[in-house]
């Protein structure tokens, strides 16, 4: 299985889809893991899991923002330049 780990900058439409639906009410503390990156930083995130794909997003007030704005706003991609809607297919991303 791959472990992607995404950052605010590189949300996609389908990550946005699925932190909504698998955090409708926004996620709690007991929701955010810890783990060490490559580079020994301890990172917070909230894991979001498809058939093949484990996708660790790293938690952010800006991330919270996100998910409030996309949940209200049907042209939330359209108005915003701040995502990068290209994840990479096979990189862990730090």
């Amino acid at each position: 299985m791959k472990r992607i780990i995404v950052e605010y900058s590189k949300l996609t439409k389908d990550i946005l889809d699925m932190l909504i639906e698998t955090y409708p009410d926004g996620y709690n503390y007991e929701d955010i893991i810890s783990f060490k990156n490559a580079k020994g930083e301890t990172v917070k995130a909230v894991e979001l899991r498809t058939d093949d794909t484990i996708y660790l997003v790293k938690v952010s007030s800006k991330l919270e923002n996100a998910m409030e704005e996309y949940a209200e706003d049907d042209e939330f991609f359209e108005d915003n330049d701040d995502f990068d809607v290209n994840l990479p297919d096979n990189k862990n991303d730090d």
